[in-house]
């Protein structure tokens, strides 16, 4: 039987970093162009990292960042992202995600993925923390596109890569929490679970969402619903 894919965003969904990603970026913008980047006047939710820097720039600068200064830039950030995420307070993994995914992970047939906004390098710093990196054998990030589609479309070449003979997912269900995630995850046609742990309320997602929880506290119910 082909397996299940399941693609998961990372913040807001997985977990809350307490605004340690925005501090991070707000210092490496500062020190490679010398000013503030006005980072609380972009609302990052859903947004690719390249979408908000390029955002960023736009607003602090008057122009897009040249190839050299986005590497430049996201490197650094990268550099300091741990630092900000070891200081702070706020950092959360959400309710029952690491039940959730233990147990799919642990299960045949199921095959676990990013599709986070994220560049690869800050996503893996933001769950190795809590330990939760392992699981995902592969992704889709921020470096893949600038929109959502994109990245996802990118994780299913990945985990398709991953099954022997290359057949194509039994289904695919992407869990995310703002209404990007929804749209990005219903235009490539997965399944779409929303989860209420981000900046977005259960009703705003579940206009187009096959199924919102308002947390993952209950691992059995979204389990039983995924693998029916």
């Amino acid at each position: 039987m082909a397996p299940i894919c399941f693609l998961f965003d990372l913040d807001g969904t997985l977990v809350t970093t307490g605004g340690a990603g925005m501090r991070a970026f707000d210092r490496a913008f500062r020190e490679r162009f010398g000013r503030p980047a006005q980072i609380r006047s972009v609302s990052p939710a859903g947004k690719t990292d390249p979408e908000i820097l390029a955002e960023v720039c736009l607003r602090a600068l008057g122009r897009l960042p040249a190839p050299r200064e986005e590497e430049a830039l996201f490197r650094r950030y990268t550099e300091l992202l741990e630092e900000e995420l070891r200081r702070t307070s706020d950092f959360r993994v959400h309710p029952g995600i690491p039940e959730v995914l233990s147990r799919l992970h642990g299960r045949a047939g199921c095959l676990l993925g990013l599709g986070t906004g994220n560049i690869r390098e800050g996503a893996r710093i933001k769950l190795e923390i809590p330990g939760l990196w392992h699981y995902f054998r592969f992704g889709g990030f921020g470096g893949d596109g600038r929109d959502r589609k994109a990245l996802l479309e990118a994780a299913l070449r990945r985990g398709r890569a991953l099954v022997d003979g290359g057949t194509d997912f039994e289904r695919v269900y992407v869990v995310g929490d703002t209404p990007r995630d929804v749209a990005a995850g219903r235009a490539v046609g997965a399944r779409v679970i929303g989860v209420a742990t981000g900046p977005y309320s259960a009703e705003a997602l579940e206009r187009a969402a096959f199924r919102v929880f308002p947390d993952l506290g209950d691992p059995d119910s979204f389990l039983d619903l995924v693998l029916e």
